[in-house]
């Protein structure tokens, strides 16, 4: 039952992509999950044009077990996350136990950089490309991409689609 479903969405402290943050939760909400806003740590995080919001939960505080989705998003401040230890033991535990992984913008580096993209059909932010390929994975440049468990999206403009994407993975 979707209102049982908890997706966690994980935001950098500080310049993260509003739309992407805010399109993505409301179409999420809209289909009934629950959502939980995580970020480096609890308390308020500031959206690249200034818009605050508050982090529920520190990523070192949690399993990706407690999850039935786990969705990171984009803009500049996610690179926060490429080589941060627990977003990518989070990402690589989500991916261990089959959940649905989201990834927007300039985040699905985080998913390769966490190993869980080699062979796999991605997009995302132009600039990410040879990162992407570097790791293995087929860059396909689409808006959204779909690939087993994974969704991905290149940017803001593709927010509401992602989130599509996300329920639609998720059942």
């Amino acid at each position: 039952m979707k209102d049982q479903q908890k997706i966690l969405m994980v935001i950098a402290p500080s310049d993260f992509q509003g739309r992407e943050y805010n399109e993505t939760k409301n179409v999420l909400a809209e289909h009934g999950f629950k959502i939980v806003t995580a970020s480096e740590r609890k308390g308020e995080c500031l959206e690249k044009l200034g818009s605050r919001v508050q982090a529920e939960v520190a990523i070192h505080e949690i399993s990706g077990h407690d999850y039935d989705a786990i969705v990171f998003i984009g803009g500049p401040g996610a690179s926060f996350y490429f080589h941060d230890q627990e977003a990518l033991h989070l990402a690589k535990e989500a991916n261990e136990t089959g959940k649905v992984i989201g990834a927007i913008c300039i985040a699905p580096t985080i998913l390769a950089n966490a190993g869980i993209l080699n062979g796999k059909k991605v997009t995302a932010f132009e600039t990410e490309k040879r990162k992407l390929e570097q790791k293995g994975a087929i860059f396909t440049g689409k808006d959204v991409e779909v690939d087993g468990n994974i969704v991905t999206a290149n940017g803001p403009d593709a927010a509401e689609e992602f989130a599509e994407a996300v329920a639609k993975a998720l059942g």
